[in-house]
C-alpha cells in the first residue's frame, strides 16, 4: 500500500510516456489516476479506426483528429489535479534528451526499435530510470533499467533489430503490459515495493506463462559502458534488491 509520503512523492514527480497508444495509453491512465504530478505524452499522427482495438485514450468521435491532444483531454477529465503536457509528435534525439532531463522516469512504449533505443540513449545520458514495454501478438516484455547500475536496452539490443511495420496486436496484452509499466513507475517514484531493476519480464498470453530474466550489463555497450551513477543519492539505492 502507498504511504502518505509515497503519495506526496508521486505528486512531485514528472513522467514521460511515449508513445501513448496501446501500451502507453493505459500506462498514462494509471499514472494519472494514481496522482502523478505531471505526465508528458508524446504521440504523433491522427487517430484511425484500427487504433481503437487497443488505444484506450481514443474514441470513435476522435477519428481523423490528432491523437495527442484528445488523449491529453481524456486524462485531464480523469484527474483535474494532474498536469498533462501533450506533444503531437515523437521526439528526435535532441528533444528526447531535453525531455529526459525534465522527468523522473521514462516509459518507453513505442513499437519501433529506433524509437526505443533513442529513448534509452536519452535515459542513459540524463541518468533517468527507463521502463521499456513491448508487445507482439499475445506476448509482451517489460524491462526496468537504471543507468549506470543495470544493463540498458542497448546491452540487450547492441544492433537495431529489423522491424515489422505491420504486426498483430491484442488490446488486452497491450493494456496489461502498459499497466505493469505504470506499476513499476509507481514503485520507483513512491519508494514503495521493489522494482524489477535490471530484469526482463516476459508474458506469454497464448499459454498463460510468465518468466523473469536477469539482464547482464555489457562492458562494451556503445551506450552505457563507463557510465556510473551515485547509488547513495539515487532512488535506485532506496529500492534495489539486497
Amino acid at each position: 500500500m502507498l504511504t502518505l509520503e509515497g503519495q506526496l512523492r508521486l505528486r512531485r514527480a514528472t513522467v514521460l510516456v511515449t508513445r501513448a497508444g496501446g501500451m502507453g495509453g493505459p500506462a498514462a491512465l494509471m499514472l494519472t489516476m494514481c496522482g502523478v504530478g505531471r505526465v508528458i505524452l508524446a504521440h504523433g499522427g491522427v487517430l484511425i479506426s484500427p487504433d481503437l482495438n487497443r488505444q484506450v485514450l481514443g474514441a470513435e468521435d476522435g477519428l481523423g483528429e490528432l491523437r495527442a491532444p484528445q488523449f491529453a483531454d481524456h486524462l485531464r477529465r480523469m484527474n483535474r489535479f494532474v498536469e498533462i503536457e501533450a506533444l503531437d509528435h515523437e521526439p528526435d534525439d535532441a528533444e528526447a534528451l531535453d525531455l529526459a532531463r525534465r522527468c523522473d522516469v521514462i516509459l518507453a512504449c513505442p513499437p519501433t526499435f529506433d524509437e526505443r533505443l533513442r529513448l534509452n540513449r536519452a535515459a542513459v545520458a540524463a541518468r533517468v530510470p527507463l521502463i521499456d514495454a513491448a508487445q507482439w501478438g499475445m506476448g509482451g516484455t517489460l524491462c526496468v533499467f537504471q543507468p549506470g547500475e543495470t544493463a540498458c536496452l542497448a546491452c540487450l539490443y547492441p544492433e537495431t533489430p529489423p522491424f515489422e511495420e505491420s504486426f498483430p496486436v491484442v488490446g488486452a496484452i497491450s493494456s496489461a503490459m502498459g499497466s505493469l509499466a505504470a506499476l513499476e513507475a509507481i514503485k520507483i517514484l513512491s519508494g514503495v515495493g521493489r522494482p524489477q531493476w535490471g530484469r526482463m519480464l516476459t508474458y506469454d498470453g497464448f499459454r498463460g506463462g510468465v518468466s523473469m530474466i536477469q539482464l547482464t550489463r555489457r562492458s562494451d555497450c556503445a551506450c552505457c559502458a563507463g557510465v556510473s551513477s551515485d547509488v547513495q543519492n539515487s532512488i535506485f539505492a532506496e529500492t534495489m534488491f539486497p
